[in-house]
């Protein structure tokens, strides 16, 4: 594992605070000792796509930017056209307001672990400039591919066009599931930590420009929407009605963006995890770059409680 300086253990509010207003670059003091960011000039940047290979490393982990959709991949077998057609986990009647889940039933012991991705402009910047070395933390699927752990992973659509291969392989696990997190993490309310706030006229073709990003990839695909920083009101709800969609909130959140230490997240989840519970956590590797060391023992500490990870659809559906 890396090594880290670490503080004393900072509230979970005061980490979110400080997570969405660096994921729009404002610099802000917390007396938590949680880092911060800054906003970049508006630039245009543009990168190279790199070979068409998976990454194995965090070496190849900030260039890995697309030319296009992913090709077909010829290991994949077709749909079968004479099959009854496949309703992916979380659709919903579309032209109704879309429901809104914390958790899943608090019977049986699975709970989901369920991973963000963001990007936003600023972040992209930072990115493509060097400033930041990854915002995709390899550590933590190559622990969850290795011990086989099923996740869910909510992600946003300027995430898979820098990350076209590692989307690949994600789609490519049986035991992942792939969701919606907004194109650029922008809010879709006032006041919400900071984020810039998405035009109420934009939030529809907003999410479904995502659900277009991701579904060339294939995979076990979802119709899971989140919000970023979980804000959410009536008018945002209403604008995503046309899209058949479910959206999911989460009943732990584990605090792990910016946190100076890992004991903290593992506390944060083992704490407040149940049967049914969805946990928050971030594969955004320069912005949450201690959730790779805490995973091990939130899986260990799962299995102390006889808790078992499952994919969100299979922890939703439990009965």
């Amino acid at each position: 594992m890396r090594s880290r300086s670490t503080t004393s253990e900072s509230r979970p509010v005061a980490l979110a605070v400080a997570t969405a207003l660096a994921l729009v670059g404002i610099t802000v003091p917390v007396v938590t000792g949680c880092g911060t960011t800054a906003e970049p000039p508006a630039v245009s940047s543009t990168g190279t796509a790199s070979p068409a290979t998976a990454p194995t490393g965090p070496a190849s982990a900030g260039g890995d930017r697309p030319t296009g959709p992913p090709p077909a991949d010829p290991t994949r077998p077709a749909a079968d056209p004479a099959g009854p057609p496949q309703t992916p986990p979380g659709a919903t009647r579309p032209g109704t307001r879309p429901p809104v889940v914390g958790h899943g039933p608090r019977v049986g012991n699975l709970v989901a672990l369920t991973f963000d991705a963001d990007m936003t402009e600023a972040m992209r910047y930072e990115l493509r400039s060097g400033a930041v070395r990854s915002y995709a933390n390899l550590a933590i699927v190559e622990l969850l591919e290795r011990e086989q752990v099923p996740a869910t992973f909510f992600l946003t659509g300027m995430w898979v066009e820098e990350y076209p291969e590692l989307t690949r392989r994600l789609a490519g696990n049986p035991r992942f599931e792939l969701a919606n997190h907004t194109y650029d993490h922008a809010a879709f309310t006032a006041d919400c930590y900071g984020l810039p706030r998405l035009p109420a006229t934009a939030m529809t073709a907003d999410v479904a420009r995502t659900f277009d990003v991701i579904e060339p990839y294939g995979g076990r695909q979802t119709r899971y929407f989140r919000f970023p920083g979980l804000c959410h009101d009536g008018a945002a709800l209403a604008a995503l009605a046309p899209l058949g969609l479910t959206v999911v909130d989460g009943d732990v959140i584990s605090g792990d963006p910016f946190a100076t230490a890992w004991e903290p997240i593992v506390d944060a989840v083992l704490s407040g995890v149940r049967p049914g519970s969805v946990v928050v956590l971030h594969v955004t590797e320069a912005n949450a770059a201690l959730t790779d060391e805490a995973l091990p023992h939130i899986l260990t500490g799962l299995r102390d409680r006889g808790l078992t990870p499952a994919t969100l659809s299979e922890v939703l559906a439990e009965r």
